[in-house]
Formats: structure tokens, C-alpha cells, sequence
């Protein structure tokens, strides 16, 4: 392998993520990224061979990244990309060990996700669906919030993955894994309205703009801020608060960490666990305020 082959090995590997693992065109770029900071620091270094990368040169790399001004988050992002790199050449042949493993980045401040308590959210949900319009921001909404969604797998269902019988739904998270989650009772009310209204068909998307094509991201974003500012919710608003707030409502109320962890669709249950911090200073501003002796002097 030449040093024009670093690259070459490269778009293998984005073929791999695009053709076989269905990855995002986000999650792609962010690799692609990644790996060609990391091929111009190893062609700096005149390394011609993937394999011939050893992992006191990542660990260098990262470091340097960071004295650059690069957050612990992306540091992270970076080295999560670099190994899995290497995970598919040593299933190529290419190489056998993976430097990045056993590299760390420098560790950052968990930083605890922002959301709407209840009676935030239900101001924000309950406008009045007196319009085509209105019907279809009521539905999103109520499923963004009934069902954790990602705003992508909220952009993606189509009417077939609904069982309003059932109150259930199929969506497509991270990684193309497929998960049924359950809706609730006001977003199954929305999306009835919302099914009269349109008469969709089954391969119909679920979630549509104005002119009957799937609604973006953006598109969902751009709707969520203008119905909270009408409805004088003025945190900031975007789909991923709903997201949030349904796993605290949820985990508040049942004290189920792995219920919460299956809903959202998170591989790790590390992941949901920063929901029990919420629970906890939830908990903690009760006691304060309830407690006789918990009272802090001013």
C-alpha cells in the first residue's frame, strides 16, 4: 500500500458504512472528517500503510488536536471513528492491530440534558388543531414527545409502521436498528385527526410539508420553534428537548431505567443513566423545599 492508498482506504471504508451499514449522510461526513485529519497527520509523518500507524502516534494526534482548540466531545468522536476504522481493515486483512484502542481523550464536564417539565410541555402541545396545518403540527409533536423520537426516525416512518389499533409504531434508529415503541393516547387522538384529514396511504410518509413531500429535519425544527412561540413557551425549543423530556417524565414517574433505555433505543445503558441525575436533582429541590431542616440560610 502506497501513501496514495491512505485515501483509497478510506473510501472503502465510507462505501462500507453507506452500502452495508446504512449509516446516515451526517454520521458519514462526521467519519469521513475524521479520518482524513488523520490521514493527512500520518502522510505528515511519511506513513505509507495503514497498518504502520502505531498507537502512540493517535495518542499524539489527539493531543495536538486538543491543544488546537478541539472539544473533549469531538476529540471523542474522532477516536470513536479511528477505531472502527480499523475494525474494518483487520476484517479486510489489512491490518491486524487497532491503535486506537486503549487511547483516551481528555474527559470533559457531563453536561445534563435541558427539559421541559410537564406543565411546559403540555402549553406547548395543547393549541388548538383548527387547520389542515394544525392538525399535522399536532401530530408530530405529540409523537416527537409520546414516543422519545429522534427527529430522523421521526422524518422517516411511514403510515404501514403505525398500529394505531395497538398504539404501538416501528421506527428506525442509529445503526438501522429497528425498535417498536409505544404511542400514547393524545398522540393517537392527533394522528387519527391527522389520517382523516389527509387519507395517506400505507407507503405514504407520515410527517408531510405543504406540498405532500417528506417534512426535513429542518422542516420539523422550523415548525416546533414557531408553534412554542405561539404558544409563549420561551425556552429554547427543538426536537430533541421533546426527547429529553419524555425519558425524565417517564423515568420519574416509573423509576425503570431499562423501560427508558429500550424506548429511546440506546445500545448502552450508560447512556440513559444521565436521566437519573435529572431524577435526583428533581428530588433534590423537593427535599429542599419540603424538608424542615433542609432549609439553606441565604
Amino acid at each position: 500500500m502506497n501513501a496514495g492508498s491512505l485515501q483509497a482506504g478510506i473510501g472503502k471504508f465510507v462505501d462500507y458504512l453507506r452500502n452495508e451499514k446504512r449509516y446516515s449522510a451526517a454520521t458519514i461526513a462526521n467519519y469521513t472528517r475524521s479520518l482524513n485529519h488523520l490521514c493527512a497527520q500520518a502522510e505528515a509523518l511519511q506513513i505509507a500503510r495503514w497498518r504502520d500507524v502505531h498507537a502512540d502516534q493517535i495518542q499524539s494526534f489527539i493531543a495536538k488536536s486538543h491543544r488546537a482548540g478541539l472539544s473533549p466531545g469531538s476529540l471523542r468522536d474522532m477516536l470513536s471513528a479511528y477505531r472502527s476504522f480499523y475494525r474494518y481493515l483487520a476484517r479486510e486483512g489489512e491490518t491486524v492491530a487497532n491503535p486506537a484502542i486503549g487511547v483516551r481523550s481528555p474527559k470533559s464536564p457531563r453536561k445534563l440534558p435541558q427539559v421541559l417539565d410537564v406543565d411546559e410541555v403540555s402549553a406547548l402541545l395543547d393549541f388548538p388543531a383548527d387547520d389542515p396545518e394544525a392538525v399535522r403540527d399536532r401530530a408530530l409533536l405529540e409523537l416527537l414527545y409520546s414516543s422519545g423520537l429522534r427527529v430522523s426516525e421521526l422524518t422517516s416512518v411511514r403510515w404501514r409502521d403505525l398500529d394505531l389499533a395497538e398504539g404501538l409504531i416501528r421506527v428506525t434508529g442509529k445503526g438501522s436498528k429497528t425498535r417498536i415503541v409505544p404511542v400514547g393516547a393524545k398522540a393517537i387522538a392527533a394522528l387519527q385527526a391527522l389520517r382523516e384529514q389527509d387519507h395517506p396511504g400505507a407507503d405514504d410518509p407520515l410527517v408531510r410539508g405543504r406540498l405532500g413531500k417528506p417534512l426535513t429535519p429542518d422542516g420539523v425544527r422550523t415548525r416546533l420553534k414557531r408553534r412554542a412561540k405561539g404558544q409563549g413557551v420561551w425556552k429554547r425549543v427543538y426536537p430533541h428537548l421533546l426527547r429529553h423530556s419524555c425519558a425524565s417524565h417517564v423515568l420519574e414517574s416509573s423509576g425503570d431505567l431499562r423501560a427508558v433505555q429500550e424506548l429511546l433505543g440506546h445500545a448502552d445503558i450508560g447512556t440513559t443513566q444521565i436521566y437519573t441525575h435529572l431524577d435526583f436533582q428533581h428530588l433534590a429541590r423537593v427535599y429542599d423545599a419540603a424538608h424542615p431542616r433542609a432549609k439553606r440560610r441565604k
